[in-house]
């Protein structure tokens, strides 16, 4: 006995998504990677600011000399001695009024490539998390891509590094440290007409520091014009 045909379906297309619907897709992807992140690394909410540190001398000096002066003093930045507590304390306490703090970062940096662990005593966090903390609260400030760059590149990281100067880049093409620092990689890389370009752009504001410069040298890859 012949078997009923079966009814053939036509395979269902999915509509491209619109620009609204990308929108909220990336929206919604946004806001759950802050939710995970502020679990993990702490809110940013403080009983003190939390201040911009690129304006804090115009809009909050009272409040940046309160914090420098009781918590972030040449000690606390040197790595030498604490202030009010441990040195990791200090740190914590001056990157949770002032979490774009670039030289505080910077120091919690050196901090983490000295003691090769996740966090150090007196740190609320991780000293990833910092930085982390940093991004979230002033995401269009180059100086923290720029000093979180540099601690990925001498931690050894140096694709992470790379996305980081590109980053700062992006948001201040003429940030200098950023322009040298993404040409050496790119020596370091053989990419020498992008090493070039960048030393070009960090040489012509005068930047001091001439491993670039030389390293190109040696590679026969240097135009002085």
């Amino acid at each position: 006995m012949q078997q009923p045909m079966q009814a053939r379906t036509q395979p269902t297309r999915k509509r491209p998504m619109t620009r609204m619907q990308w929108c909220l897709a990336l929206t919604i992807s946004a806001l759950s990677w802050q939710a995970q992140a502020a679990s993990y690394c702490g809110s940013l909410s403080n009983a003190f600011g939390p201040f911009d540190y690129r304006t804090a001398a115009s809009e909050n000096p009272q409040a940046k000399q309160l914090v420098e002066s009781a918590h972030f003093t040449p000690e606390v930045e040197n790595l030498i001695k604490g202030s009010s507590s441990y040195i990791g304390g200090d740190l914590d306490y001056t990157l949770r009024a002032f979490p774009n703090h670039h030289r505080a970062l910077a120091s919690v940096a050196k901090l983490a490539l000295r003691t090769k662990g996740t966090t150090a005593p007196g740190l609320k966090y991780s000293f990833t998390c910092y930085f982390e903390r940093a991004m979230r609260f002033t995401p269009n400030d180059d100086g923290v891509f720029m000093v979180y760059g540099t601690y990925l590149y001498k931690r050894g990281d140096v694709a992470g590094a790379k996305k980081q100067f590109m980053q700062a880049l992006a948001l201040n093409a003429d940030n200098v440290p950023a322009n040298y620092n993404l040409g050496l990689i790119y020596l370091r890389e053989g990419s020498y007409d992008k090493a070039r370009e960048y030393a070009k752009k960090a040489y012509a504001a005068d930047y001091p520091v001439q491993g670039l410069k030389n390293g190109l040298v040696a590679a026969g890859k240097w135009d002085a014009r």
